[in-house]
């Protein structure tokens, strides 16, 4: 269980990444569609601004030191595959396949598949067709995605391009956002301080409003999937990962800020509560301005697909490699180094999700499932303390162990409490992941020559 993965030396002849590249994955593996969406159904359960701000601002500090306790990990073992090599040498090969599964069917294959859509219906709003309708919708998101596949299959130097100008752009664009809002635009301080609730909102609502910020926040961990493509990984994936989640936790709270400022907290909770971005943008602008949100939201999106189309296929092939996934899966493309056929794969299986429209069951429960693989990813860092400490570390997560210990502490009880208030999508979570189970036997076997 704990032998060096085959992953390893086969790294050495693919082209590298440097350290900004890494980073707008990063970013744009986080920054998706949440931020500009979320916070109106925060204004519409807590009602107050301030308990706003913090959540954000907690939601933050949560994932810096998510990011800062992950770090340890990926410098220890800078191999493509993220948390499924984690998980591997911390709990053993099961629970490490388990977890690539659950990247495959709904980490990555669901999430590709929602965002895609996401970004069609905001495409189709800046460029409207004569007929809007599913049909449209589902040829446009398959168009994004077969267009970010046969780009990142022709290596990570076209990919590595594509992933620099869309996220360049996008926080460009956001930059735009927070800085013409507070100097330009029609806002009011005093909103800040608002609130509308007349008793202030009990655990179940603030439980709600924290899954809803963590779930914008993840995101961190995709750098340990392209691992082993990141030039010198021990000394700069820690500072790629840290100094990435804290930039994006900057942009969010100013979004915020820049939220509250244009608009009372019961202006953001009136319906539509979902384009609270626009709600904002409109304020301090004016109507026409809404164009603009859509177009940032379009490019941010399509930043995340790219960041996901790129991450994931190092999964399934880290996989394969090890006898966990079919061999055929294991190739790399000879002229630019790239695992075309699970990327090929990953996106088929997303465009399954997209043509069924399956992706929005898938994404119902994927919250719970998220937050389980995440807190065994931040427990493997403490395992891996005692199973093996002789494993050289160029970077060790600092005030451990209470840096993980909290937010598995908060992973924890979001999973508590999703058990108890959300039993069925628990349950159904709980079943995507253990369909794999047949799977990982039959392909061992196979493996092992065993009929």
């Amino acid at each position: 269980m704990n032998e060096p993965s085959a992953t390893g030396a086969a790294e050495t002849a693919r082209l590298k990444v440097g350290w900004f590249t890494a980073t707008c994955v990063l970013v744009s593996n986080i920054i998706g569609g949440g931020i500009f969406t979320t916070t109106g159904f925060m204004a519409r359960d807590l009602g107050d601004s301030t308990l706003i701000l913090s959540l954000w601002l907690v939601g933050g500090l949560l994932a810096m030191a998510a990011a800062m306790s992950y770090s340890e990990l990926p410098a220890a073992l800078p191999r493509a595959g993220g948390d499924y090599v984690y998980l591997r040498h911390a709990y053993g090969p099961v629970v490490g396949f388990l977890s690539g599964w659950t990247s495959f069917t709904v980490g990555f294959g669901a999430g590709i598949a929602a965002a895609s859509v996401s970004f069609a219906s905001y495409a189709l709003r800046l460029v409207p067709l004569a007929e809007d309708n599913s049909l449209t919708s589902k040829t446009v998101a398959l168009v994004l995605v077969w267009i970010m596949t046969a780009v990142h299959a022709a290596g990570t130097g076209a990919g590595g391009r594509l992933q620099r100008v869309l996220t360049t752009t996008k926080v460009a664009a956001i930059v735009l956002l927070i800085f013409g809002g507070f100097l330009f635009g029609h806002g009011n301080w005093d909103h800040v301080s608002e609130h509308h609730l007349q008793t202030h909102p009990g655990m179940g609502p603030l439980m709600v409003a924290l899954i809803f910020v963590l779930y914008t926040y993840l995101g961190w961990n995709v750098i340990g999937y392209i691992a082993g493509e990141i030039a010198d990984p021990q000394r700069t994936i820690p500072k790629i990962v840290i100094g990435g989640t804290a930039f994006v936790t900057l942009l969010y709270v100013l979004l915020n800020l820049v939220y509250l400022y244009a608009l009372p907290v019961t202006s953001l909770a009136q319906p539509p509560i979902l384009p609270v971005a626009e709600k904002a943008a409109a304020a301090l602008w004016g109507p026409a301005s809404a164009q603009f949100v859509a177009g940032v939201l379009c490019i941010s999106i399509a930043g995340g697909v790219s960041a996901m189309v790129w991450a994931a296929p190092r999964v399934y092939w880290a996989m394969a490699l090890d006898g966990s996934f079919p061999s055929f899966f294991k190739a790399l493309t000879p002229t630019t180094g790239a695992p075309v056929r699970a990327i090929v794969l990953q996106s088929a299986w997303a465009s399954i999700l997209i043509l069924t429209g399956t992706f929005e069951q898938l994404v119902i429960f994927s919250g719970f499932v998220l937050s389980v693989f995440t807190a065994l990813t931040l427990g493997a860092v403490i395992v891996l303390r005692r199973r093996q400490p002789a494993l050289a570390r160029p970077y060790q997560t600092p005030l451990y162990p209470m840096l993980p210990g909290a937010p598995i502490a908060v992973l924890a009880l979001v999973i508590g409490y999703s058990m108890v208030q959300r039993p069925l999508e628990s349950v159904l979570g709980t079943a995507s992941v253990l369909s794999g189970i047949p799977c990982y036997v039959m392909w061992r076997k196979r493996q092992h020559g065993v009929p």
